[in-house]
């Protein structure tokens, strides 16, 4: 059987940028049909941004009381304690199940009709949904959002299956390995590697490149890699994967000198990146410019075609849910009629490893060859008297600045928490703040966010407490 639907704007993809299209859509009195072949919120919501947080929450609280069985400086004492794996995974899909639920309630709030089922682009302005049992919906529209988000990269020599997995696997864990590898040293790879071993896992990651985290520069990551050491994770950095050995139960690599070393393994996790979910939908047959992988789309988040629209991972990086966010609630706006641009001055990218990082516009060396000539300064959290109370003085505050004007170019931090620095990070960035602007900001005490207010003071020569 089959029904025909038609409406203004029809978002394929439910996940972060397209649901909060909907939803604006519908805030504007836009006709909104949304379709989801899964459950409402994407990877973000499902099996991404919350379920990890919660799961490497978990892990530190674990670690956390694990401490105080030894000799805590706190004066606290515990006897050995013990994980309920199974219980922690019903607490985060508790978390998830909430969060999912909200979502729908919201479009549901604003008018939006959800059809869940897998969609197949016809052309430009027609998309058929299999709902299941044999029927299907035929939606016409006016408008079509593409947000089809992305999926884990596969390695050819160690296919996902089995006891190699992604981070959808690692995130919903029967039991806890004894044993697991990490292949690739990325932000995902490590915020996982890291939360496993906070759980009793003996951990190793291998990477190709010379360093972890290679989108952050080498001193963001120093005190990561401090930690990895503390933690007691093996890190293989210059290696590639040549795949299982022929019993399964160890990972083959091999160094730039070619010397190939077996790392055992009861489970494979791997984190070699992400790609644009462009296959298996009909995409091909609406023959849109590409920018690689990714769908091509102007400051509008147009495509080639008219009135098909892009948003999210399906047009490449940054892959954050933030941007998707964004740029959906543009589209949704520029559909009804407003006018708007994607042109923000920054988009913060963080890593939930421990410390945490964070970066909001150029570092050091980007603004030297944008600007010229640039200041930079940190202020580390070692002078931090609320790091301090917080057992967390490794890491600190860098802000970036052109020299002449002192306008504010970038932020970047490393340490326990900074992720809640990215808002003030961001809006600095974004309405073109100086370093006398931050510095004149009155910023409450004890907090981590007074290491904000001292680089900008130590850029200009004066920091009070270093």
């Amino acid at each position: 059987m089959s029904d025909t639907k038609t409406t203004t704007l029809l978002v394929i993809g439910g996940g972060p940028g397209g649901y909060v299209a909907a939803i604006r859509a519908g805030q504007l009195g836009v006709r909104t049909i949304l379709v989801e072949r899964d459950r409402l919120g994407g990877t973000c919501l499902n099996i991404g941004c919350i379920p990890s947080k919660a799961l490497i929450h978990a892990a530190g609280e674990f670690d956390k009381v694990r401490g105080f069985a030894g000799d805590s400086p706190l004066g606290i004492r515990t006897q050995a304690p013990a994980i309920d794996i199974a219980r922690t995974v019903a607490w985060k899909d508790g978390i998830v199940k909430k969060l999912t639920g909200g979502v729908g309630a919201l479009l549901k709030k604003n008018g939006v009709e959800v059809v869940h089922g897998d969609a197949r682009v016809v052309d430009g302005k027609t998309v058929d949904v299999d709902t299941g049992g044999g029927a299907r919906v035929r939606i016409q529209c006016e408008h079509l959002l593409l947000a089809a988000g992305s999926e884990p990269v596969e390695l050819p020599a160690m296919p996902f299956g089995g006891n190699v997995i992604s981070s959808t696997g690692a995130l919903s864990p029967g039991r806890l390995p004894k044993r697991l590898v990490v292949v690739g040293a990325g932000y995902i790879g490590l915020e996982l590697g890291i939360a496993y071993r906070k759980l009793g896992v003996e951990v190793s990651v291998v990477e190709a490149r010379e360093r972890i985290l290679p989108i952050y520069d080498a001193e963001l990551t120093k005190p990561v890699a401090a930690s990895l050491k503390r933690l007691g994770v093996r890190v293989l950095l210059g290696h590639k994967v040549l795949g299982l050995n022929a019993r399964g139960d160890a990972v083959c690599v091999q160094d730039d000198a070619h010397a190939q070393t077996e790392l055992a393994a009861d489970q494979v996790l791997v984190t070699v990146g992400r790609r644009p979910r462009t296959q298996g939908w009909g995409l091909e047959t609406l023959q849109l410019d590409r920018a690689g992988a990714a769908l091509k789309v102007d400051d509008m988040c147009r495509t080639s075609m008219r009135n098909v629209w892009a948003i999210g991972d399906l047009t490449g990086e940054p892959m954050l849910a933030h941007r998707a966010m964004a740029q959906g609630e543009m589209v949704a706006e520029i559909v009804a009629g407003k006018k708007r641009h994607f042109m923000p001055a920054a988009i913060a990218a963080i890593c939930f490893t421990d410390p945490e990082v964070v970066s909001a516009g150029l570092a050091p060396d980007e603004a030297e060859r944008t600007f010229g000539a640039c200041v930079s300064a940190s202020f580390p959290f070692a002078a931090n008297g609320r790091a301090l109370t917080l057992e967390s003085a490794d890491g600190f505050v860098r802000v970036v600045a052109r020299r002449d004007d002192h306008l504010i170019v970038g932020w970047q931090a490393v340490g326990a928490g900074v992720s809640e620095l990215a808002a003030a990070f961001s809006q600095s960035l974004e309405m073109g703040a100086r370093l006398e602007d931050v510095g004149g900001t009155i910023h409450a005490h004890p907090t981590l966010g007074e290491a904000v207010m001292e680089a900008a003071l130590r850029a200009l020569g004066h920091a009070l407490h270093i």
